[in-house]
């Protein structure tokens, strides 16, 4: 995984409420366990029209929105547990996810895909919201290490939760086995101590 320490960037709006992940992936699109290109049908159905035609309406589709930040509605991530739904998230070159709450189980597989869900409060996120929509070019900093989302040239800004191990693991870019092999000298040292 990469490491993620701070990132300044801009954001795109996404309204919905309760998006769930077959949203976010469609079941058509799990027939492979390959991480690699889940992100050309993330939001397929919402992104496309039934003739495959690109729906101009849908933000993603809008050209005045990019950036590696979605900022979401309420309740992102619920439904099934497919894993795939981060991996389309990062795939497509999303980095952070805002909302005002996440899918227990989206939550952890976005952390362990090295994708940041911060949880904000329904009025900052209200805020984010209304500040994106009005001025596009408006630049979000979401600050890992002082846990803390920030709209840049304004007094805004929020703190937020992340589980200390998976903060470390994202600091310093480890999924799981990188974090156990950093420790081996540690796990080494107290092998070494131990009477059998």
């Amino acid at each position: 995984m990469e490491k993620f320490k701070t990132l300044t960037a801009t954001a795109i709006p996404l309204e919905n409420e309760n998006v769930d992940t077959d949203q976010i992936i469609p079941a058509r699109f799990l027939k492979v366990t390959n991480r690699d290109g889940f992100g050309q049908n993330l939001f397929r159905d919402w992104r496309f029209k039934k003739d495959n035609s690109v729906n101009a309406d849908f933000v993603l589709n809008q050209s005045q929105f990019e950036g590696p930040i979605l900022v979401a509605g309420d309740n992102f991530g619920c439904g099934s547990s497919r894993e795939h739904a981060a991996w389309a998230l990062t795939d497509y070159g999303f980095k952070v996810i805002v909302s005002s709450f996440f899918a227990d189980i989206f939550k952890g597989n976005a952390l362990n895909n090295g994708l940041l869900p911060v949880q904000v409060s329904p009025e900052f996120l209200k805020e984010l919201m209304t500040i994106i929509k009005t001025d596009p070019n408006t630049k979000i900093t979401v600050n890992l290490e002082a846990q803390t989302i920030k709209i840049d040239g304004s007094n805004h800004s929020e703190s937020f939760e992340i589980d200390a191990y998976k903060k470390t693991c994202m600091i310093n870019g480890y999924d799981d086995i990188d974090y156990l092999l950093s420790k081996k000298e540690s796990i080494e040292a107290f092998e070494k101590n131990i009477a059998y």
